[in-house]
């Protein structure tokens, strides 16, 4: 089954990026950049994790692919935490993230990260064969502001069974290594192709609906 026509397709970004009536958010957090980490490392990994700037366009490394990032190989020093990319993918599942010192160990939905993660096909791939991307609390209130709504509920709505494109920084997240495909350890539940995100997600673009014959699209 081919893609949807372009009129469809709009009509799903026109959801995630017109104005809206949702649930409004909190009071802007005083979780700060670092979070609360407990070591100098967790620090540093925290304000990646916390940029609010988008990638300028000469940050964007275009090497970079969802096809790069699945690519078999011990990948730690493969890409740059100091680059953007831009990648596509489809959407298998959307929820909301754990609980964690980048956020202050935040428990409600709308201060923890959103996880997104992403296929290379729309076969509903194995969870090692997928990329972990992430809306990130200070994303979502600045879209917010903006008459977006990036909640995880709508997020999931609007995203899941469809192609997209985000645009974020690149971030290798070293507490998850040992569960990824490319850096696990032994005993590990492997749940993940590699421990490199895009982290935090600044854009999404909704490409179609997922061509799976016999599912109906959304």
């Amino acid at each position: 089954m081919s893609l949807r026509p372009w009129p469809r397709q709009i009509a799903i970004f026109a959801f995630l990026g017109a104005t809206f009536v949702g649930p409004a958010l909190p009071a802007a957090p005083s979780c700060p950049p670092q979070g609360t980490g407990p070591t100098a490392r967790s620090r540093a990994l925290n304000r990646l994790k916390n940029r609010d700037a988008a990638p300028a366009a000469a940050q964007i490394d275009h090497a970079i692919t969802l096809e790069a990032m699945v690519a078999p190989g011990q990948d730690k020093s493969r890409f740059s935490s100091g680059r953007g990319a831009i990648a596509d993918g489809y959407v298998d599942t959307v929820y909301v993230g754990g609980i964690e010192s980048a956020n202050c160990e935040a428990t409600s939905p709308a201060g923890r990260d959103t996880h997104i993660e992403l296929s290379l096909d729309a076969q509903r791939s194995r969870p090692d064969q997928r990329v972990i991307v992430e809306v990130t609390p200070r994303w979502r209130r600045k879209v917010h502001a903006q008459g977006k709504d990036w909640s995880t509920a709508a997020l999931a709505a609007a995203l899941t069974r469809h192609r997209v494109r985000v645009t974020g920084w690149m971030m290798f997240d070293y507490d998850h290594a040992p569960e990824s495909l490319n850096t696990g350890k032994p005993g590990k539940t492997i749940w993940r192709a590699t421990a490199w995100e895009i982290h935090p997600v600044t854009v999404i673009e909704v490409l179609g609906a997922s061509p799976v014959a016999g599912e109906s699209s959304r």
